[in-house]
């Protein structure tokens, strides 16, 4: 039991004075420190160019640090091995901006990804993806090539590919960019109901309104350097 408390306690993601740059480029962040507790749910802010989709390159394991050193689920990145780290980036799911899609495949087929390289059966796949589907609003569309969709069907597609194997921790760049205000409700509701069965959250926005919206502590990037501020308001309880 005293070593399940240890994993529980242990932070998901931990930053100890890290610094990035790519080449000879100066450094885009410097001295980061950052820890996110399991089960967190963060946005992540900044204006263009602040550092944010370096930020989660890390988390997500696509980037090494210049300086310092990341621990990602207890392991330290730097001294992992190539199938560890294959291992570990399959407990993160990750939206990107540009979506990255299987532009050849369907929306099912994209969607499905993850649970087939997990081994999972054909009919348990079918039943998941078109669940998922159903809810973000793309069950009509689920056999259209992807390279066929809009903007924003694109975007959901990604967001139900980065969901569909219950995350360890799901990390998103502007996942309700491309969407109406209904859909982007709608997802943040996906996320909501993600982080409160143990995902930890990272969502990197600009829109004021969602922050407002959702009573979430927030990252924030500017001048190279990481803030975490607290939740908009306090959360009153009857304790």
């Amino acid at each position: 039991m005293a070593a399940d408390k240890n994993i529980a306690d242990e932070p998901i993601v931990d930053m100890q004075n890290v610094s990035i740059r790519y080449g000879s480029n100066p450094e885009v962040l410097s001295d980061i420190k950052l820890s996110l507790a399991r089960g967190s749910f963060h946005f992540l802010t900044g204006k263009s160019g602040a550092g944010k989709t370096s930020l989660l390159s890390l988390m997500y394991l696509a980037l090494k640090p210049y300086l310092g050193t990341v621990t990602v689920f207890g392991t330290n990145v730097g001294f992992a091995s190539r199938d560890t780290m294959a291992l570990m980036r399959r407990r993160i799911g990750v939206v990107f901006q540009d979506f990255r899609l299987l532009e050849h495949l369907s929306a099912y087929d994209n969607v499905a990804v993850p649970l087939r390289i997990r081994g999972m059966s054909e009919n348990e796949i079918r039943k998941r993806v078109k669940e998922l589907l159903m809810w973000v609003e793309l069950d009509k569309s689920m056999d259209k090539i992807c390279a066929t969709l809009s903007g924003g069907e694109k975007q959901r597609v990604a967001i139900a590919r980065a969901v569909i194997n219950r995350p360890d921790m799901l990390l998103a760049d502007e996942p309700t960019g491309n969407v109406d205000d209904d859909i982007s409700q709608k997802l943040m509701k996906l996320f909501v109901e993600l982080n409160r069965l143990g995902t930890t959250v990272v969502i990197a926005t600009h829109s004021q309104e969602l922050i407002n919206n959702y009573n979430y502590p927030r990252i924030h990037l500017e001048n190279k350097n990481l803030k975490i501020f607290p939740p908009l308001r306090r959360v009153i309880t009857n304790e």
